[in-house]
């Protein structure tokens, strides 16, 4: 659906696991694995898993397996499988498991009350979660153009001034106004922590 772009994959489960709710990966989502068209109905997007570059993907020993393994194209088991992208630390497969791991790390996502924000740029898609007295913020450029967002978090105090990457070296403080002014690559994303990396120090039960 999405034509094997990675920035529009990454968006797209970025978008996921901080959306409320529960994220659902179904197995090959992890390799960027296509569908065959081909095949009737939902056989088409139900081939066998591509562990690897042996036959059949490594998913049988059998010559002829039920619904066979995608083997042409650039969807093929050749160029996409599992064990091809254990190995290489940029695939899609160690991002999502990276990507997995920090959502693991945020349970203002899963647990927070949400608020969607207003930037004044119908592109930008902006959620702030608030938990048991820590916020995170997440932003994407939903267009395919890079956009800049200058904006508030919302909340009162130093907690505001600083908005830490938890996926990159994108850190920001605000501006003299009191605003954080970010730039967005197209479909590019952001997960901040609002305040700092002490929030296990900040955190209230209640």
């Amino acid at each position: 659906m999405l034509g094997g772009d990675r920035r529009r994959i990454e968006l797209a489960y970025s978008l996921m696991f901080t959306l409320p709710g529960t994220p659902v990966l179904r197995y090959g989502d992890e390799l960027g694995m296509g569908d065959n068209l081909a095949l009737p109905e939902r056989t088409s997007c139900r081939t066998p898993m591509q562990w690897s570059r042996e036959p059949h993907g490594g998913f049988t020993k059998n010559k002829k397996p039920v619904v066979p393994v995608i083997d042409d194209g650039p969807y093929s088991y050749q160029h996409v499988n599992a064990a091809d992208q254990r190995r290489d630390p940029n695939s899609l497969l160690n991002w999502t498991e990276r990507i997995i791991r920090m959502r693991k790390e945020v349970p203002e996502i899963g647990w927070g009350d949400f608020k969607v924000l207003d930037l004044g740029d119908k592109a930008i898609f902006a959620v702030r979660y608030d938990w048991r007295n820590n916020s995170v913020l997440t932003l994407h450029n939903l267009g395919s153009e890079p956009r800049e967002v200058e904006f508030a978090t919302g909340l009162s105090g130093e907690d505001g001034g600083r908005l830490i990457s938890l996926l990159s070296e994108d850190h920001s403080n605000s501006l003299p106004n009191g605003k954080h002014r970010v730039c967005l690559e197209a479909y590019g994303y952001r997960w901040y922590r609002v305040g700092g990396l002490d929030y296990l120090l900040k955190r209230r039960e209640f």
